[in-house]
């Protein structure tokens, strides 16, 4: 028997954009007026779509009871490849072989009816992978402790909380017995308790045997849960090997990607609400900042809907993708926890002043959270942005050195108002 768990040659997966591009989901109108429609349209421009690789030419083996871990910028591939993997999105070119049984857990809630209660839930995600009634009753308790949500075990999913689905989503997936366990960077949604029981769920699953792909932006979950990872940059595997290599393949990538790029622009904007520019106004040009000055982060957000329910946080990350800084938003007047108050749809500004950050020397970038309190929804991430330098020139000789155990901290901060402004401010 072949001790490979995964096989993958050539892989691509290729996108369209542009005009072609018309949504996700189309109904079933759409599709009978084109074709009603064809006859009498245009042809249309091919400068309006264009194409992109989001994987390209991907090949890699994962053997019996490894954990690997894939890790690269946004917009590597990453998602992609483990979508392929798990036969979510085709391939366009290449083929994947799978020796085992697949559980997977791509996004919060994925493989969810909403209308089932968390019980059915199970059962029907056990279904899916091919389990017979009586193993998954087998494991059920299991399950449930695992997930404490035993209070909401019939309720339908579509009232709990991301954090439950995020508990729920976990349990099935690792606890169902698959041979190969996917998991995308959703560890980012539950607190940090269950971060580590999950971390030390996969650990036991590798142990006993079976394979774990394991997608994080987080170096020490990767260097804690993984022997070997492969990196992605620009859809292709750059990297297949140990895991301290990667890493520094990964931050090697970093510091040329976010080489002192202390602003961000989305480009192209999405459509949904996002944030549209953002920036760190730091003591030095060019994102260099000297120990102990105040600074301050600015942020655009465009929102495609009224709410008062809009939610924003952003945390300064180090090199190692540490947060070693989290600031939720504080209403200034009511001093509501992450709220940013009552919204139009609109474009609006927001700015986040540390009189006294102690940042240590050496790179930081910021990593935001835009959501939805009220939905539980996570509206937008994203990581790797704003990068900036300490530097401690103006410092004694013993404020450069970090002793273990030690963390940066911050005294205080503050907020301003959201204020509306002109789209392009």
């Amino acid at each position: 028997m072949s001790d490979i768990a995964i096989r993958v040659r050539g892989l691509g997966k290729q996108y369209r954009i542009g005009g072609g591009n018309r949504g996700p989901y189309r109904s079933l109108r759409e599709s009978i007026s084109d074709v009603f429609q064809l006859p009498f349209r245009r042809p249309a421009s091919t400068a309006e779509e264009t194409s992109f690789w989001a994987l390209n030419n991907v090949s890699f083996d994962v053997r019996r009871g490894e954990a690997v871990g894939v890790i690269g910028r946004n917009g590597a591939g990453k998602s992609t490849l483990l979508k392929v993997l798990s036969r979510i999105t085709e391939p366009t070119t290449g083929r994947v072989e799978l020796y085992g049984r697949v559980g997977s857990l791509l996004e919060v809630g994925t493989g969810f009816h909403p209308e089932l209660t968390g019980r059915e839930n199970i059962f029907l995600n056990g279904a899916i992978l091919g389990m017979r009634r009586s193993e998954i009753a087998r494991r059920f308790d299991e399950i449930v402790a695992f997930a404490e949500i035993e209070r909401f075990l019939d309720t339908p999913v579509r009232f709990y909380s991301s954090g439950m689905y995020m508990r729920l989503a976990f349990a099935v997936a690792a606890h169902l017995e698959p041979e190969i366990l996917i998991v995308d960077e959703v560890l980012a949604v539950g607190d940090s308790g269950f971060q580590k029981k999950c971390l030390g769920k996969m650990e036991n699953i590798a142990q006993h045997g079976r394979t774990v792909l394991f997608v994080s932006h987080s170096m020490q979950a990767v260097r804690r849960l993984t022997t070997s990872c492969l990196v992605l940059s620009g859809g292709e595997v750059v990297y297949d090997g140990p895991t301290a290599g990667a890493i520094r393949e990964y931050e090697r990538l970093q510091r040329l990607a976010t080489d002192m790029a202390p602003t961000y622009i989305a480009n192209p904007p999405p459509r949904h609400s996002h944030i549209a520019q953002a920036s760190v106004v730091t003591s030095g040009p060019c994102g260099q900042h000297e120990w102990g000055h105040p600074l301050t982060f600015r942020f655009t957000l465009h929102f495609t809907e009224s709410s008062q329910h809009f939610a924003f946080s952003f945390q300064v990350m180090d090199e190692q993708e540490r947060p070693v800084i989290h600031c939720y938003y504080i209403h200034p007047v009511t001093k509501a926890d992450f709220y940013l108050g009552p919204v139009e749809r609109g474009t609006y500004q927001v700015e986040c002043h540390l009189p006294h950050p102690r940042l240590y020397m050496g790179r930081y970038t910021v990593t935001t959270w835009l959501a939805n309190r009220r939905s539980n929804q996570l509206i937008e991430k994203l990581s790797g942005i704003l990068a900036f330098e300490v530097t401690m020139h103006e410092q004694p000789r013993e404020e450069y050195e970090r002793h273990p155990g030690e963390a940066a901290y911050v005294e205080d901060w503050a907020w301003s108002p959201v204020q509306p402004v002109e789209v392009g401010v």
